[in-house]
């Protein structure tokens, strides 16, 4: 099997070639006449371009080049030589235009920009690939399927759904993926590498977007608004997200039992139902857990950290969604309807418990007659002792919620 410097020679030669076709349509473009030329070693090289002629021979590849400068840059892909070293931050280059682009990055030079939205770009290719934002234009079709990608890197990451390919294992639990950045995303879990820090509270995370999404909730900002029901989200992969609850998109489906999903993340969790891979342990006790977010959960009950107080009555919760639901017992509110009967409900689970009368899952003697009062939070009011003696009562009963 050819290796890596195989591919990577392979490849420069088509990237070569593509230069060379560029720069010959140019001298074509620039070529009037041949009598502009007086030297005859500029001549000789001139005619080239008409007879196609490529003297300049690569003695490691054979690869062939109608210009000497081309040969000579083609030459370092072999001898690995790199002499155009930027002199901001000592990093190399083969060619001295890709130095020339790397230099946009301490200049902040950015001189390719949208005209649709104004954004700049430091290459045109990232223009180009941006603009297809406005056109929606994706011109990668997957052979299989027929759905349209932006982006190629995207339809090869899709093909995989198709092939069953997943090349990228991890060399720690033996997982494997379809694409490499989902394989560096996994290997954060066993590492608990988390680089990128939020400068205005210290919280650390494995991927960049994360703390992009993150930073909103100090800023406050939600720049993408739902067209449909006008709620607003900080990051745009949110609004697409929220976008497929109206359209009732679910793209994301096992492949085990069938179920859909509308976010892959929520598929993952669900594959490890079948997998029985629980890779967040937590350091405390040992305790395995499929999601990471539940780790954190119960990290909470070796820390005693509970850091969502109810404004009525000084109970404190370890999770946010335990004082949504207590602040309901102060506000009365009921979001929970039963589409049959109408009837309102505190929690989701009251809900549930409630449809199997409908739907005959239970016997019809376990409908409610008479049933309970709503819970009433029997806890006064800057009562702190009180408020310790219940929480402790119920520290076990909100982690299992």
């Amino acid at each position: 099997m050819p290796d890596a410097s195989f591919h990577a020679v392979k490849t420069t030669q088509v990237q070569q070639q593509v230069r060379e076709t560029r720069d010959l349509k140019e001298q074509k473009e620039d070529s009037v006449t041949c009598h502009q030329y007086e030297m005859q070693a500029n001549l000789k090289q001139h005619m080239s371009i008409h007879t196609e002629e490529k003297p300049f021979i690569c003695p490691q590849c054979g690869m062939s080049f109608i210009f000497k400068q081309s040969l000579e840059r083609h030459i370092r892909i072999h001898t690995g030589e790199k002499p155009f070293t930027c002199s901001e931050c000592g990093i190399s280059f083969i060619e001295k235009q890709k130095l020339n682009i790397h230099m946009r990055i301490h200049t902040g030079e950015k001189p390719f920009t949208c005209s649709d939205c104004g954004k700049s770009f430091t290459v045109n290719r990232s223009l180009k690939r941006h603009v297809r934002i406005h056109t929606a234009e994706k011109p990668f079709t997957c052979t299989q399927c027929g759905k349209s990608f932006m982006e190629k890197g995207h339809l090869e990451s899709h093909m995989g759904i198709h092939t069953g390919e997943k090349p990228f294992t991890c060399s720690e639990c033996g997982r494997s993926f379809t694409v490499n950045r989902n394989l560096k995303r996994h290997m954060s879990i066993h590492m608990e590498e988390k680089p990128f820090t939020c400068p205005q509270c210290g919280k650390s995370f494995t991927e960049q977007e994360h703390l992009k999404s993150h930073i909103t909730i100090h800023t406050g900002e939600k720049s993408f608004a739902c067209s449909e029901c006008g709620k607003s989200f900080p990051v745009k992969q949110g609004l697409k997200r929220h976008v497929r609850i109206h359209i009732g998109e679910k793209n994301f489906t096992c492949s085990e039992c069938g179920k859909s999903f509308m976010q892959q993340g929520h598929l993952q969790n669900h594959m490890r139902i079948h997998t029985g891979e629980k890779p967040f342990i937590c350091s405390a006790c040992g305790k395995r857990f499929t999601m990471n977010i539940t780790l954190e959960r119960h990290m909470k009950i070796h820390t005693g950290e509970k850091p969502f107080a109810c404004p009525y009555c000084m109970m404190s919760f370890t999770v946010k969604q335990g004082l949504e639901r207590h602040t309901r017992i102060h506000t009365g509110e009921k979001p929970f309807i039963c589409s049959e009967c109408g009837r309102s409900f505190t929690v989701k689970q009251s809900l549930k418990s409630h449809m199997r009368i409908h739907t005959g899952e239970r016997p019809s003697d376990r409908v409610e007659k008479s049933p309970l009062p709503p819970p009433v939070c029997s806890i006064p009011p800057n009562d702190a002792k009180s408020v310790i003696a219940y929480q402790d009562t119920h520290q076990l009963l909100e982690e299992c919620d």
